[in-house]
Protein backbone atom coordinates (compact mmCIF):
# COMPACT_ATOMS: atom_id res chain seq x y z
CA UNK A 1 0.00 0.00 0.00
CA UNK A 2 2.57 2.04 0.81
CA UNK A 3 4.02 2.32 -2.65
CA UNK A 4 1.13 3.26 -4.40
CA UNK A 5 0.23 6.58 -5.92
CA UNK A 6 -2.82 8.93 -4.77
CA UNK A 7 -4.52 8.00 -7.92
CA UNK A 8 -3.66 4.05 -7.45
CA UNK A 9 -4.71 4.07 -4.05
CA UNK A 10 -8.64 3.75 -4.16
CA UNK A 11 -8.63 0.92 -6.52
CA UNK A 12 -9.30 -1.87 -4.88
CA UNK A 13 -11.80 -0.09 -2.57
CA UNK A 14 -14.24 0.60 -4.95
CA UNK A 15 -17.39 -1.52 -4.18
CA UNK A 16 -16.12 -1.12 -0.43
CA UNK A 17 -16.35 2.78 -0.74
CA UNK A 18 -19.58 3.16 -2.42
CA UNK A 19 -21.37 0.99 -0.23
CA UNK A 20 -20.07 1.67 3.34
CA UNK A 21 -18.86 5.46 3.17
CA UNK A 22 -21.42 7.82 4.33
CA UNK A 23 -22.81 10.67 1.57
CA UNK A 24 -23.21 14.40 2.47
CA UNK A 25 -26.35 16.56 4.12
CA UNK A 26 -28.28 18.35 1.63
CA UNK A 27 -27.75 21.21 3.80
CA UNK A 28 -25.28 22.03 2.17
CA UNK A 29 -26.82 23.20 -0.83
CA UNK A 30 -29.37 25.24 0.76
CA UNK A 31 -25.72 27.08 2.90
CA UNK A 32 -24.57 27.63 -0.87
CA UNK A 33 -27.73 29.31 -2.17
CA UNK A 34 -27.64 31.52 0.78
CA UNK A 35 -23.42 31.96 0.69
CA UNK A 36 -22.32 32.07 -2.39
CA UNK A 37 -24.79 32.22 -4.87
CA UNK A 38 -25.27 28.77 -6.08
CA UNK A 39 -28.21 28.21 -8.77
CA UNK A 40 -29.63 25.89 -10.44
CA UNK A 41 -27.63 27.16 -13.53
CA UNK A 42 -23.96 27.30 -11.95
CA UNK A 43 -21.55 25.31 -13.68
CA UNK A 44 -19.77 22.96 -11.07
CA UNK A 45 -16.37 21.33 -11.19
CA UNK A 46 -15.91 18.24 -8.83
CA UNK A 47 -12.43 17.78 -8.64
CA UNK A 48 -11.43 14.14 -7.52
CA UNK A 49 -14.64 13.33 -7.80
CA UNK A 50 -14.28 9.63 -6.95
CA UNK A 51 -17.25 7.69 -6.66
CA UNK A 52 -19.65 10.56 -7.24
CA UNK A 53 -20.93 11.20 -3.40
CA UNK A 54 -20.33 15.24 -3.61
CA UNK A 55 -21.53 15.90 -7.23
CA UNK A 56 -25.06 14.06 -6.37
CA UNK A 57 -25.53 16.69 -4.04
CA UNK A 58 -25.60 19.46 -7.05
CA UNK A 59 -26.32 16.70 -10.19
CA UNK A 60 -29.79 16.73 -7.71
CA UNK A 61 -29.87 20.97 -7.58
CA UNK A 62 -29.84 21.11 -11.52
CA UNK A 63 -26.19 22.00 -11.97
CA UNK A 64 -24.31 20.52 -14.76
CA UNK A 65 -21.22 18.96 -12.88
CA UNK A 66 -17.82 18.13 -14.30
CA UNK A 67 -16.81 14.91 -12.55
CA UNK A 68 -13.01 15.30 -13.12
CA UNK A 69 -10.92 11.76 -11.40
CA UNK A 70 -7.68 10.14 -12.11
CA UNK A 71 -8.20 6.78 -10.91
CA UNK A 72 -10.51 4.58 -13.23
CA UNK A 73 -12.07 2.31 -10.91
CA UNK A 74 -13.10 5.31 -9.31
CA UNK A 75 -14.41 7.38 -12.11
CA UNK A 76 -16.24 4.03 -13.81
CA UNK A 77 -18.23 3.34 -10.91
CA UNK A 78 -19.23 6.83 -10.40
CA UNK A 79 -20.49 6.95 -14.24
CA UNK A 80 -22.27 3.67 -13.33
CA UNK A 81 -23.70 5.50 -9.98
CA UNK A 82 -24.84 8.75 -11.67
CA UNK A 83 -25.66 7.50 -14.95
CA UNK A 84 -29.68 8.86 -14.74
CA UNK A 85 -27.97 12.33 -14.69
CA UNK A 86 -27.87 13.69 -17.91
CA UNK A 87 -26.11 17.24 -16.62
CA UNK A 88 -22.91 14.68 -15.48
CA UNK A 89 -19.47 14.81 -17.66
CA UNK A 90 -17.07 12.67 -16.69
CA UNK A 91 -13.77 12.82 -17.56
CA UNK A 92 -9.74 11.61 -16.64
CA UNK A 93 -8.00 14.48 -15.30
CA UNK A 94 -5.85 15.93 -12.07
CA UNK A 95 -6.69 18.52 -9.54
CA UNK A 96 -3.40 20.26 -11.09
CA UNK A 97 -4.58 19.51 -14.96
CA UNK A 98 -8.11 18.81 -15.68
CA UNK A 99 -8.34 19.81 -19.25
CA UNK A 100 -11.21 21.66 -18.27
CA UNK A 101 -11.67 24.82 -20.40
CA UNK A 102 -10.49 28.51 -19.17
CA UNK A 103 -13.09 30.53 -17.26
CA UNK A 104 -15.42 27.77 -17.45
CA UNK A 105 -16.30 27.15 -13.86
CA UNK A 106 -18.64 28.91 -11.67
CA UNK A 107 -17.81 26.75 -8.09
CA UNK A 108 -15.01 24.84 -7.71
CA UNK A 109 -15.46 21.55 -5.16
CA UNK A 110 -13.65 19.40 -3.48
CA UNK A 111 -14.41 16.14 -1.04
CA UNK A 112 -11.94 14.05 0.64
CA UNK A 113 -9.75 14.33 -2.34
CA UNK A 114 -7.96 17.82 -1.34
CA UNK A 115 -5.37 16.70 0.83
CA UNK A 116 -3.93 14.70 -1.89
CA UNK A 117 -3.41 18.06 -4.22
CA UNK A 118 -0.27 19.25 -4.95
CA UNK A 119 -1.27 22.90 -3.65
CA UNK A 120 0.76 25.39 -5.93
CA UNK A 121 -0.03 23.63 -9.00
CA UNK A 122 -3.49 23.04 -7.96
CA UNK A 123 -4.29 26.92 -7.69
CA UNK A 124 -3.10 27.79 -10.40
CA UNK A 125 -5.21 25.80 -12.11
CA UNK A 126 -8.50 26.43 -10.08
CA UNK A 127 -7.57 29.98 -11.13
CA UNK A 128 -7.25 29.34 -14.98
CA UNK A 129 -10.56 27.71 -14.98
CA UNK A 130 -12.85 29.39 -12.52
CA UNK A 131 -15.01 32.50 -14.06
CA UNK A 132 -14.27 36.21 -12.17
CA UNK A 133 -15.82 35.57 -8.54
CA UNK A 134 -15.37 31.55 -8.76
CA UNK A 135 -16.32 29.68 -5.71
CA UNK A 136 -14.59 27.02 -3.64
CA UNK A 137 -15.85 24.44 -1.69
CA UNK A 138 -14.24 21.82 0.18
CA UNK A 139 -16.59 19.32 1.70
CA UNK A 140 -15.67 16.26 4.07
CA UNK A 141 -16.90 14.22 6.52
CA UNK A 142 -15.12 14.13 9.60
CA UNK A 143 -15.36 11.39 12.54
CA UNK A 144 -16.70 13.48 16.13
CA UNK A 145 -13.33 13.22 17.95
CA UNK A 146 -14.51 15.51 20.21
CA UNK A 147 -17.76 14.91 21.34
CA UNK A 148 -18.27 11.06 20.80
CA UNK A 149 -16.64 8.29 23.26
CA UNK A 150 -16.48 5.61 20.26
CA UNK A 151 -15.21 8.14 17.59
CA UNK A 152 -12.20 8.54 20.24
CA UNK A 153 -11.36 4.65 21.11
CA UNK A 154 -11.89 4.01 16.91
CA UNK A 155 -8.91 6.25 16.68
CA UNK A 156 -6.70 4.74 19.37
CA UNK A 157 -7.22 1.40 17.57
CA UNK A 158 -6.02 3.35 13.53
CA UNK A 159 -2.96 5.22 15.28
CA UNK A 160 -2.18 1.83 17.39
CA UNK A 161 -2.31 -0.56 15.08
CA UNK A 162 -1.59 1.39 11.21
CA UNK A 163 1.67 3.23 11.31
CA UNK A 164 -0.58 4.64 7.91
CA UNK A 165 -3.20 5.99 8.96
CA UNK A 166 -1.05 9.20 10.07
CA UNK A 167 0.30 9.47 6.77
CA UNK A 168 -2.83 9.81 4.71
CA UNK A 169 -5.54 10.87 7.14
CA UNK A 170 -7.11 13.96 5.70
CA UNK A 171 -6.97 15.38 9.27
CA UNK A 172 -3.95 16.84 8.38
CA UNK A 173 -5.38 19.70 6.41
CA UNK A 174 -6.41 21.84 8.61
CA UNK A 175 -7.08 25.52 8.36
CA UNK A 176 -4.20 27.42 8.07
CA UNK A 177 -3.51 25.56 4.66
CA UNK A 178 -7.01 26.40 3.33
CA UNK A 179 -6.78 29.83 4.37
CA UNK A 180 -3.43 29.99 2.64
CA UNK A 181 -4.83 28.43 -0.36
CA UNK A 182 -7.60 30.57 -1.18
CA UNK A 183 -5.77 33.49 -0.15
CA UNK A 184 -5.75 36.70 -0.29
CA UNK A 185 -9.68 36.12 0.06
CA UNK A 186 -11.28 35.50 3.50
CA UNK A 187 -12.67 31.53 4.54
CA UNK A 188 -15.39 30.76 6.00
CA UNK A 189 -16.47 27.53 7.87
CA UNK A 190 -19.50 25.63 8.52
CA UNK A 191 -20.03 22.30 9.98
CA UNK A 192 -23.25 20.18 9.93
CA UNK A 193 -24.22 17.02 12.01
CA UNK A 194 -24.06 13.69 10.07
CA UNK A 195 -23.64 10.12 10.94
CA UNK A 196 -24.39 6.71 9.94
CA UNK A 197 -26.29 3.56 10.99
CA UNK A 198 -24.42 0.58 10.65
CA UNK A 199 -24.52 -2.99 11.36
CA UNK A 200 -21.55 -5.31 11.42
CA UNK A 201 -21.33 -5.89 8.43
CA UNK A 202 -21.23 -2.44 7.34
CA UNK A 203 -19.04 -1.23 9.88
CA UNK A 204 -16.36 -3.26 8.72
CA UNK A 205 -16.83 -2.66 5.07
CA UNK A 206 -16.56 1.03 6.53
CA UNK A 207 -13.04 0.01 7.78
CA UNK A 208 -12.59 -1.45 3.89
CA UNK A 209 -13.40 1.30 2.21
CA UNK A 210 -10.29 3.17 3.88
CA UNK A 211 -6.82 3.38 1.94
CA UNK A 212 -4.81 2.39 5.35
CA UNK A 213 -6.46 -0.76 5.89
CA UNK A 214 -4.44 -3.45 5.56
CA UNK A 215 -5.51 -6.07 3.11
CA UNK A 216 -7.66 -8.86 3.94
CA UNK A 217 -5.57 -11.81 3.85
CA UNK A 218 -2.68 -10.54 6.88
CA UNK A 219 -2.49 -10.77 10.01
CA UNK A 220 -2.67 -7.14 10.74
CA UNK A 221 -6.11 -7.05 9.24
CA UNK A 222 -7.72 -9.93 11.70
CA UNK A 223 -5.80 -8.23 14.59
CA UNK A 224 -7.19 -5.15 13.19
CA UNK A 225 -11.30 -7.00 13.15
CA UNK A 226 -10.90 -8.87 16.14
CA UNK A 227 -10.38 -4.86 18.43
CA UNK A 228 -13.17 -3.02 15.95
CA UNK A 229 -15.38 -6.14 16.85
CA UNK A 230 -15.07 -5.92 20.34
CA UNK A 231 -15.62 -1.75 19.94
CA UNK A 232 -18.62 -2.63 17.61
CA UNK A 233 -20.46 -4.59 20.29
CA UNK A 234 -19.80 -2.51 22.82
CA UNK A 235 -21.04 0.66 21.52
CA UNK A 236 -24.15 -1.49 19.29
CA UNK A 237 -27.61 -0.74 20.71
CA UNK A 238 -30.07 -3.53 18.61
CA UNK A 239 -27.40 -4.42 16.52
CA UNK A 240 -26.63 -1.10 14.98
CA UNK A 241 -23.89 1.41 15.58
CA UNK A 242 -24.94 5.12 15.23
CA UNK A 243 -21.17 6.02 13.52
CA UNK A 244 -20.89 10.07 14.11
CA UNK A 245 -19.61 12.79 11.55
CA UNK A 246 -19.36 16.79 11.52
CA UNK A 247 -19.38 17.46 8.03
CA UNK A 248 -17.34 20.53 7.45
CA UNK A 249 -17.87 22.85 4.71
CA UNK A 250 -14.66 25.48 3.63
CA UNK A 251 -15.93 28.26 1.40
CA UNK A 252 -14.25 31.03 0.06
CA UNK A 253 -13.05 32.45 -3.40
CA UNK A 254 -10.46 31.20 -5.55
CA UNK A 255 -10.61 34.20 -8.46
Amino acid sequence: MKNLSPTERFSSRVDAYIKYRPSYPYQIIEYLKAEAGLTPQSIIADIGSGTGFLSKLFLENGNTVFGIEPNNPMREAAEKYLSNYKNFISQSGRAEQTFLEDSSIDLIAAGQAFHWFEPEETKKEFVRIGRDGAIIVLVWNRRDLENDALQKEYEEILTGMLPEYSEVDHKRIDEGIIKNFISPFPLTVKSFENYQLLDFESFIGRLLSSSYCPDESTGLYAELKNRMTILFNKYTVDNKLKFNYKTMVYLGRIK
